[in-house]
Order: structure tokens, then sequence, then C-alpha cells
């Protein structure tokens, strides 16, 4: 397989965990960088050997050093800088939340087909070894009853909002707060085990700012129920569970799966782990490479699918929870 050339958009710290990452991959290559400031591009391409810098993204889409880009931008320039790269004919792989809302999705979607190009949610954790084990072992449980996931980090920047300055994590503008940047973490599993569910109920604590700080959904299917927790203001160290009729499996972190244990009904306990790279994005970046080069449209198709479905989840949780975007206003 040719060597894949990407081209990086945003010079923050998961840029810098997803460069660690994708030099773990064979076949990979960083070769660009985009920044709004020269100087910003530059520092950041110095530092990691980047030696092809933009200040301008179309120029980038249509610059023959790429043939992948890596969208680490803010959730409201999603879908825009996606429908740039992939009309440019560059795949594109996007960080979550995908983008603003479904109808934007449903553009990137499109756009994706029209121009024969993947298109890849950058999920980490459901390209996690550890999330794979989960899934082999998943019938050990028996019949499967609750699925409960928490996922509550107190944030940094939220120090500097109640003292006055609003930063980019806490800006509907930008389409981001607790469920957009932390409960996707535990509705992205959910829906890539289980599917889509029959009904939603969803509550949350809306801050000053226009998004919501913390909320929890509880949702209904056929045969069993989930619960989902997430907080951008407060801390849990509670563990998430996958419940069933003969046991119990145990996620220490539903942001890493680093630790997984099944518990059965005996009491019985066994440790399902297996050892990842601690640069661990490199797994969704080996999976988005194997999406190229098997060109295999069920297996895109289905991976499309699970990120619609899980930004169709978030539309009405954040219609319930009265959570409104500017980029709402574009349907």
């Amino acid at each position: 397989m040719k060597e894949i050339r990407f081209g990086l958009i945003g010079t923050n710290f998961i840029t810098e965990w997803f460069i660690n990452g994708a030099r773990e991959v064979p076949n990979v290559k960083i070769s660009a960088v985009y920044s709004r400031t020269e100087e910003r591009a530059k520092e950041f391409s110095e530092k990691f050997e980047i030696y092809n810098v933009f200040t301008n993204l179309e120029e980038m889409a249509k610059s023959n050093l790429i043939d992948a880009v890596y969208i680490a931008s803010p959730n409201a320039l999603h879908a825009e800088q996606s429908i740039l790269f992939l009309q440019n004919k560059k795949h594109v792989l996007c960080e979550k939340a995908f983008a603003s809302n479904s109808y934007e999705v449903n553009k990137m979607i499109d756009v994706a087909k029209e121009n024969n190009m993947v298109l890849m949610e950058a999920m980490k954790t459901t390209s996690l070894p550890n999330f794979k084990v989960i899934k082999d072992n998943l019938y050990k449980i028996g019949k499967v009853r609750r699925y409960f996931a928490s996922f509550c980090q107190y944030s940094s920047r939220y120090d500097k909002y109640k003292a006055g300055e609003i930063l980019n994590a806490f800006k509907p503008e930008l389409s981001n707060g607790g469920l957009m940047d932390i409960g996707v973490y535990c509705i992205a599993p959910m829906v890539n085990l289980f599917g889509k569910p029959n009904t939603i109920k969803a509550t949350g604590l809306m801050l000053k700012s226009g998004v919501d700080g913390e909320g929890s959904i509880v949702f209904g299917y056929d045969d069993m129920d989930a619960t989902v927790i997430y907080s951008k203001i407060s801390n849990s160290y509670l563990p998430s569970e996958i419940q069933g009729e003969d046991g119990s499996i145990i996620i220490e972190k539903i942001n890493n799966f680093n630790k997984i244990e099944l518990i059965l009904r005996t009491g019985e306990k066994i440790d399902l782990s297996i050892k990842q790279n601690e640069a661990n994005m490199c797994y969704e970046v080996e999976d988005f490479i194997r999406l190229i080069k098997e060109n295999s449209k069920e297996d895109l198709d289905k991976a499309l699918k699970n990120s619609k479905d899980v930004i169709d989840i978030m539309d009405e949780a954040r219609l319930q929870i009265g959570i409104k975007f500017p980029a709402d206003l574009k349907e």
C-alpha cells in the first residue's frame, strides 16, 4: 500500500496525541499542518518536524502534498472543513463530535459518497483493542439487561469560566458543551454494541453561556435499558458496566478502556484486559487506513451509520435539555 500523507487541522493537545499515534502506524506520514496564524503553524511544525505549513484551508485542500486530513478543530467547523477536503478528493478523519447536528453529518456523508472518499469519525474508544475484547466476550454475561456509562471529568477550563472568561469548551457558537465533548464517549460505545435505542429521556444542567455543564440520559431498548451520566463541572470515579443475566463486564474508564473485568454471577472475576499502546490514537488511524486500503463499502457504511445514529441521539437529547447551537439555524 502506498504511503498515506496526512494534513492536520488544529494545533492543540489532541493533535499532538494524534501525531504520536499516527507515527506508530506503517505507511502513514504527517506531511502538513494548518493553523490560522503562520506563527503558530511554524511553531507547531518545527516541534513535530512537519515541513509543510498552511494558513489557508482551500490551498491545503487543493494541495498535492496530502492524501487525507485529520480535523481537530471546534465542533462547529467540522462539517464545513470536512466537505471542503472531500470535494478536493482528500479522505477525512474528523474528531468527535462528528459535527454540530445530523443535518451537517448527512451533508458530510453525501459529499463523501459523491466523491468516493473515505469519511470516518475519530471516535478513539470504539477502535481500541479492549473495546473489541468486550465485543468478543459479551456472550459470556448472557442476555444483556443494562448498559451504564459514566464519564464525569471536571474541565480544566471551568475555573476560568467561573471567573468570567468563557473559553471554547463552553461556547454554544462552537457547538460545544458537556454532551458534545464528554457525553459522546458514553453514547458511542452503546450504539456500537446495541444499536439505536427506541426511546430517549434526557435531562441536563444548562450554564449561562448556553451550553450544558452536565446531564444524564436514559435509553430504552426492546429488552434492556441504558443510562449514561456525563459532566464537565464535576468528577466521578464510578466505573461503567454492562449487566447481563449471567454476569457483568466492568469498564474502569469509558474514555480509554484500559481495564476490563468480567464478573460472573457465581462471583468469579476474570481480567479480560489486554495491553494497549500508550499512543492509543494509533488504533483509529489503523481503522481509517484499513477503510482506505480495503475500500469496503459495507464496513464504511456501518461505521458511518454508527456515527449518524450517535448524532441523531444527541440531537434529540439536546432538544429535550434545551441546548441550541447557532449551527442548528442552518438546517
